[in-house]
């Protein structure tokens, strides 16, 4: 378990870059630059390339759903409590399409923090125009305290 007071934007950087070099499902995230840490806040940053896009050009919706789940678990990560925990809902609303070469903000917020429960949101938004792209709500189990 990662004590807060041990974490800073470097280290989260590195659970990001450790996170990505590997086979497994995660280095679909090798493109995510985390940008600004503060606790129980994470900011990061992604251009939209071809490799992250559906049939139609646009944000694969799965990947979307994988920058709520892996975001909103770091800036979880980066409370007093430290833990990643196991994901228990998560649902993401999709509103406006993201293209090609566009920008993204990835903005992660955790809402609350109970004993066992951490309830967390993240707005993915054009970096150029402020346009809400989706929006995810992910309530972790993080153990007995």
């Amino acid at each position: 378990m990662l004590n807060m007071s041990s974490l800073t934007l470097n280290s989260l950087k590195q659970i990001m870059k450790e996170l990505v070099n590997n086979q497994g499902f995660d280095r679909v995230l090798r493109k995510v630059e985390v940008l600004s840490a503060h606790p129980g806040k994470v900011v990061c940053e992604m251009r939209v390339e071809e490799e992250h896009t559906n049939r139609g050009g646009m944000l694969h919706g799965g990947l979307t759903a994988t920058l709520v789940d892996v975001i909103s678990t770091m800036a979880i990560m980066y409370t007093e409590r430290g833990a990643p925990g196991v994901s228990v809902d998560m649902n993401i609303t999709y509103m406006n399409a993201a293209k090609i070469g566009e920008d993204l903000l990835i903005t992660a917020q955790v809402l609350k923090q109970g004993r066992t429960l951490a309830f967390s949101t993240v707005d993915l938004t054009s970096k150029a125009t402020g346009k809400l792209i989706a929006q995810g709500r992910h309530t972790k189990h993080l153990g007995s305290s």
